[in-house]
């Protein structure tokens, strides 16, 4: 393992200004990081395209062939980050102190990108020829939307995926999805003094934000033994057109987190609920709902291959037995695992995501990637030496 090329890379990667421009308007987005990762991908002998899945939001795609006769892996990071003009020191100086390296995306997840792009570069350094493909995905958005990963699921076809998401160097087995909601409730505009023709939308959304918080309560009775209970909350209201106008209009923006097992169709059946059941306590409601964004929940099975490779590896190759654990947030894992592939996520450790202070822990990204070399071996194949 080559420690010391492995922590340039990160720094050079944290160098680049990759947040993304749908969270921050104006923003670079990652044009420039796919072209640096396509050349040092390429400098390792892979194939390489970079694909534009929209203007200047580019993945770097990179592919090891295997001789034949052996599983496909794919290793997936994203390059995007979030805002970072916020942070309490430099976001682009990759400043290493005590062990740890500051900077945005070190955490998130630029560091477990290199724990990927450093195992695979000793697989090749050993000389040794895998049987089966690996494909490195560099991918684009996965702060916003996702469309890097779902373009690249267009065409993918491995038989499992590691997600270097930062994991504390546990095994992210599973996680919770989430659905954004816009509940409109609609009124009567009239002049302030027109009691009699007046009706308050922004009054009548009152009711569905009660109900919404007894639903919230209701889920805290059912819970998923990694990731815990599924969760409601109103995000944003708005409403009104002036001080002396009824408000005819009134928008409610919702986010449910649903735990595996739970469905686009489970949100649609409680929220018709909650509506009806206002309606038929309050004959002036008038309300409607639209679901406006979803992602799915996943649960891979711990039996799964790849999730045992990596155990055993981990116990090998670092002298620690990892935990299966799942997460409240919800990962690119799932596009994959949408698609009939077992993925998971494994990754360094670090702390900051989002936050003003960023870090990761240097040594646990080396470590995650000794883990994911003898992984991509196990996985893979290696042909014997004839």
């Amino acid at each position: 393992m080559d420690e010391g090329a492995a922590l340039r890379l990160l720094g050079e990667l944290v160098k680049i200004n990759s947040v993304n421009p749908s969270l921050v308007p104006g923003a670079p987005g990652e044009a420039e990081i796919a072209e640096y990762l396509a050349g040092h991908m390429r400098s390792l002998g892979l194939e390489v395209r970079v694909e534009e899945v929209r203007p200047g939001r580019c993945n770097a795609v990179g592919a090891l062939r295997g001789s034949g006769g052996g599983r496909s892996l794919m290793l997936n990071g994203h390059t995007d980050t979030v805002g970072i003009d916020y942070m309490a020191i430099d976001p682009l100086d990759p400043v290493v102190k005590e062990g740890r390296m500051y900077g945005r995306g070190t955490h998130d997840m630029k560091g477990g990108l290199v724990s990927s792009l450093a195992a695979l570069k000793a697989v090749i350094d050993s000389g040794s020829e895998l049987r089966g493909d690996v494909v490195v995905a560099a991918v684009c958005d996965e702060e916003y939307a996702s469309i890097g990963t779902e373009r690249v699921m267009e065409g993918a076809r491995v038989d499992a995926a590691i997600v270097g998401e930062s994991t504390e160097l546990m095994i992210e087995r599973c996680h919770k999805g989430f659905a954004w909601i816009d509940v409109e409730s609609r009124g009567v505009a009239a002049h302030g003094s027109s009691w009699q023709k007046g009706v308050d939308a922004i009054s009548k959304m009152g009711r569905v934000l009660t109900g919404i918080e007894e639903l919230g309560a209701g889920f805290l009775a059912r819970r998923h033994p990694l990731v815990g209970p599924a969760s409601v909350h109103a995000s944003v209201i708005k409403g009104g057109l002036e001080l002396s106008t009824y408000p005819d209009r009134c928008l409610l923006q919702v986010e449910r987190r649903l735990i595996p097992g739970e469905t686009r169709k489970d949100v649609e059946v409680e929220t018709e609920a909650l509506l009806r059941r206002v309606a038929d306590t309050d004959p002036k409601f008038s309300g409607s709902y639209e679901i406006t964004f979803y992602r799915g929940p996943m649960d891979v099975p711990e039996r799964e291959e790849i999730c045992q490779t990596l155990l055993r590896c981990s116990e090998e190759a670092i002298g620690l037995r990892p935990v299966f654990t799942g997460g409240a947030g919800w990962l690119d894992t799932q596009i994959i695992w949408e698609k009939g592939i077992p993925a998971v996520a494994y990754g360094p450790v670090g702390e900051g995501d989002h936050a003003a202070v960023e870090w990761v822990d240097a040594k646990s990204v080396i470590d995650a990637a000794k883990v994911q070399e003898l992984a991509i071996r196990r996985f893979c194949g290696v042909k014997e030496a004839s």
